[in-house]
């Protein structure tokens, strides 16, 4: 076996290893909550407008972290919890903020956390607002928002 060979079965390897690691969390709570941070992060300004939710969607849709879910159910409950934060945030965000705070396994907080970071910094840019809402969910779950950085 060529280097060439062995170091691409290596690369398939690690990526099958991170896919598998996330999708031990594939239930119902940790969906549930991830999509719930997806939804206050697009919210962070009080609005979430349909570009973003768009792109949102489609970032449901293509993220390798998340083949291992129903991207279907994924985007649905995205959608609801959208709905919510957009009908009336500050109730919206309590309803979502419980929805988070149900995780209990300390790797599923952080999966849900850095998640939400990586929504956040998808434009290009993680702004104050979203600092907010990733310092919020973090002391939601229990950790300490300086883990990340926020």
């Amino acid at each position: 076996m060529s280097f060439l060979n062995r170091l691409k079965d290596m690369a398939q390897q690690s990526l099958k290893e991170g896919q598998d690691a996330f999708s031990r969390f594939n239930n119902q709570v940790f969906a549930d909550a991830a999509m719930a941070a997806c939804a206050l992060i697009g919210a962070a300004d009080g609005t979430i407008d349909q570009q973003e939710r768009s792109k949102t969607s489609s970032f449901i849709g293509s993220s390798d972290k998340l083949k291992a879910f129903d991207v279907t159910r994924l985007r649905s409950k995205y959608d609801e919890y959208c709905d919510k934060v957009t009908r009336d945030f500050d109730f919206g965000k309590i309803e979502l903020m419980q929805v988070i705070g149900k995780l209990k396994k300390p790797e599923e907080k952080r999966a849900v956390v850095q998640l939400a970071m990586l929504i956040a910094g998808a434009d290009g840019t993680f702004d104050e607002k979203e600092r907010l809402v990733v310092r919020d969910i973090s002391n939601a779950l229990s950790l300490d928002p300086g883990e990340f950085g926020v």
